[in-house]
């Protein structure tokens, strides 16, 4: 793939992989792709969405999943340069984004929870992963995908503090859904939310705390 032409993109949007089709003939070059791909997302976090979807497929991959996996390294081949910059800082907040596409895959309509993490202009933490359990509705997904980035913030605040690190204000997570926010703030019991584990709802006791702003 050296001599490939270069994409501006891994993944093609909207594109939803399935199981069904000819499976490819040299399973094993590709989960050695796959595999090696990994290490690369420790350092490029455009390539955890792509690279954990990839992957999700690596017992059984078929002609579509090695097409996709072809189109991340033409990415990679035209962005070799790319990586993290950290930068000193003189102020210590830390900025959370969290989002999810829900019931992204066709196969299990699980959904696809992802986060970034800042700590003042240096990404620090980052994660794609599908969620274990299929979501009922989008804002029980975008609810789970706070709680699994709260969780995270929860064990940087106690990194930095070992670290001798002091924070400047409360960590800040944001979210694009009106109403997992909402819930976040006042969790009461309703038809539609009811059913969401209790333990996702310590999100609400970090923001009622002050430890959290949302």
């Amino acid at each position: 793939m050296v001599d490939a032409k270069p994409i501006s993109t891994p993944f093609v949007v909207g594109q939803h992989l399935t199981t069904e089709g000819p499976l490819y003939i040299d399973p094993t070059l590709f989960r050695s792709l796959a595999d090696a791909l990994q290490y690369l997302t420790i350092t490029r976090p455009d390539l955890s969405f792509s690279v954990n979807f990839i992957c999700q497929f690596i017992h059984a991959p078929i002609e579509d999943h090695f097409h996709a996996l072809k189109r991340i390294l033409r990415y990679i081949e035209g962005r070799v340069h790319y990586g993290l910059q950290l930068q000193q800082q003189s102020t210590h907040e830390l900025l959370a984004y969290s989002d999810t596409d829900w019931a992204g895959c066709p196969n299990t309509c699980q959904s696809t929870i992802g986060y970034a993490i800042f700590l003042g202009s240096n990404l620090i933490s980052w994660s794609s992963k599908k969620q274990s359990i299929v979501s009922r509705s989008s804002v029980e997904a975008e609810y789970r995908s706070l709680a699994v980035t709260t969780a995270n913030i929860a064990w940087l605040v106690q990194l930095l503090r070992d670290l001798h690190v002091t924070l400047s204000t409360s960590p800040t997570l944001c979210c694009d859904n009106q109403s997992a926010i909402f819930m976040a703030v006042n969790p009461v019991t309703r038809p539609r939310s009811k059913h969401i584990a209790i333990d996702y709802h310590f999100v609400y006791e970090l923001v009622a705390n002050a430890f959290l702003k949302l």
